[in-house]
């Protein structure tokens, strides 16, 4: 059977760069397949997917600095305060920030101890690391599903 930590690592991976299982895609291929211009395009009051990569990408940063002995600075009021993408490479720094973040994410994820995913994450407040990792990927789940349908309206209908 396999541990907490590979487990977790692989749903991680699989959401965020590489599986097809439960969404049939994932993020990474998502966000390849369009252009800056399809990322900031709005589709009636939904959030874009530039913004939706930004938010991801925001509380993923965010748990990272924990993970990595730093501090929880991240606040749910700026975790939709995406920087105005002008250009395809400020579309592409995007995503490679994001996918850059996510193998990171991952990889932290696989090589920690089992005893951690009990503990409380940074306060009691914030539940476990397991908790929280588990938020990770449900909110990519629940936010993936809004990338796919609105690149679909994007490229399909050409909004």
């Amino acid at each position: 059977m396999p541990n907490r930590n590979t487990t977790l690592a692989s749903r991680l991976r699989e959401v965020l760069l590489d599986g097809h299982w439960i969404a049939n895609t994932n993020y990474k291929e998502q966000l390849q397949s369009i252009n800056w211009k399809q990322a900031i395009q709005k589709v009636d009051n939904l959030n874009t997917i530039a913004a939706l990569t930004f938010h991801i990408n925001y509380y993923m940063e965010g748990l990272l600095n924990v993970f990595n002995g730093g501090k929880l600075e991240i606040s749910d009021k700026y975790s939709f305060d995406l920087p105005e993408i002008k250009t395809e490479q400020d579309w592409n720094h995007l995503v490679s920030t994001f996918l850059r973040n996510a193998e990171t994410f991952a990889s932290k994820v696989a090589q920690m101890e089992d005893a951690i995913f009990d503990q409380p994450f940074v306060d009691e407040k914030y539940g476990s690391y397991l908790r929280n990792i588990e938020g990770v990927i449900e909110h990519s789940y629940y936010h993936l599903g809004q990338v796919s349908i609105i690149r679909k309206m994007i490229t399909q209908h050409q909004l």
